[in-house]
């Protein structure tokens, strides 16, 4: 079974919006490398409308020596819309049809190396509430951020999660990969 796993910048106080924003002075080598290594297991990508019409318009531009767009333009990428429709113009770009969570399921059970999600805060979400995040890694760096959309909400379901691994870089940034507790 293919895992699904989602990568986060997040700042101390838990903004993940915009972090191109906070970011750029604690980026560092070993993150880079952490990087790499799970863009070297991923072989499918989810993303939701916002962030599909968001990096639609940069990286098919983007310098093909870039090493992110090297990997995610050739990528196959599913988006979950209710109101795109018709062909997307982004190569190896389409539409999930039917309901998200079943279509997530039948991805998982396909051959294939990891899924991952990208650019989608609600996509997170919703995979994560329904069971269906095999890993969240949240990549902390030492900044207040002050304001920006949160990854958890007031009111959201109790959910216990297990800590897989975790990491400090050089600049002080944490990556901590995150799986469903099983109880």
């Amino acid at each position: 079974m293919r895992k699904v796993t989602a990568g986060l910048f997040c700042s101390v106080d838990g903004v993940v919006e915009d972090p191109f924003l906070w970011q750029f002075d604690s980026f560092d080598e070993e993150l880079g490398a952490g990087m790499g290594e799970m863009m070297g297991r991923i072989d499918a990508g989810l993303l939701g409308r916002v962030g599909y019409q968001q990096w639609a318009d940069y990286w098919p531009n983007a310098e093909r020596d870039n090493d992110f767009a090297g990997f995610i333009n050739p990528l196959p990428k599913f988006v979950a819309s209710r109101t795109l429709a018709g062909d997307l113009e982004w190569e190896n770009s389409r539409l999930i049809e039917g309901p998200l969570e079943d279509f997530v399921a039948g991805l998982k059970d396909s051959d294939g190396g990891e899924i991952g999600v990208f650019s989608s805060i609600s996509l997170v979400r919703q995979l994560l509430f329904a069971g269906l995040l095999d890993t969240l890694m949240l990549i902390v760096h030492p900044v207040i951020a002050g304001s920006g959309r949160r990854l958890f909400n007031d009111g959201d379901p109790l959910t216990r999660l297990v800590l897989q691994e975790s990491q400090e870089t050089s600049k002080g940034n944490m990556i901590l990969s995150y799986g469903l507790r099983g109880d």
